[in-house]
């Protein structure tokens, strides 16, 4: 089963990803992380992402793409993976269509996390003070969320069009939100 979820920074899509996949037995796959382990495993795709990092460009759709294929046809994604935060585009969405549907596989559920900004900023804010992240600093976090809205809340209207989004209120404690999720996925 392969699971897309959506939503802004600070949706709990990392903390739910987490327990999903650890639920379903499969591999949470965050872009960030991807390109990360592929910088540091040195892949053709790797060194090219890391040319782009160094240069401090954002790194192309095509090459998030060629990461993604990587980590989708390894051993442990077999059976399913849990995609966090990986489609932040349309061209990352049709592209990932095009992808899976060579790799004889699809996105099985699109999961969208709803939460209001006030929440949001609050998260963020208490995710600076414990884990101490300076990307997360006020300016840092409404150039995240300006980014979401121009560049990945319309991936949400284009899986909308396809079918089978499910919303997900993201508000309330941990195990609540993970509740909702099981119940979304029929389980």
């Amino acid at each position: 089963m392969n699971i897309l979820l959506l939503g802004p920074p600070g949706a709990g899509k990392g903390t739910q990803g987490a327990i999903l996949a650890q639920r379903l037995g499969v591999p949470k796959f965050a872009t960030g992380d991807m390109i990360r382990e592929a910088i540091a495993a040195g892949t053709p795709l790797g060194r090219q992402a890391k040319a782009v990092y160094d240069s401090g460009a954002l790194v192309s759709d095509d090459l998030i793409l060629g990461i993604v294929r990587e980590a989708l046809t390894s051993p442990p994604a077999a059976r399913g993976t849990v995609l966090d935060g990986v489609v932040r585009t349309i061209p990352q969405a049709e592209g990932m269509d095009r992808m899976l549907a060579e790799l004889g596989r699809k996105i099985d559920a699109v999961l969208f996390f709803d939460v209001t900004d006030d929440e949001i900023l609050s998260r963020i804010e208490k995710r600076r003070t414990i884990e101490g992240r300076t990307d997360d600093d006020p300016v840092a976090v409404q150039r995240r969320l300006q980014a979401y809205r121009t560049q990945t809340a319309p991936v949400l209207q284009w899986y909308e069009a396809r079918g089978g989004v499910k919303k997900i209120p993201a508000i309330g404690g941990v195990e609540e939100i993970a509740d909702r999720v099981r119940v979304a996925l029929g389980g």
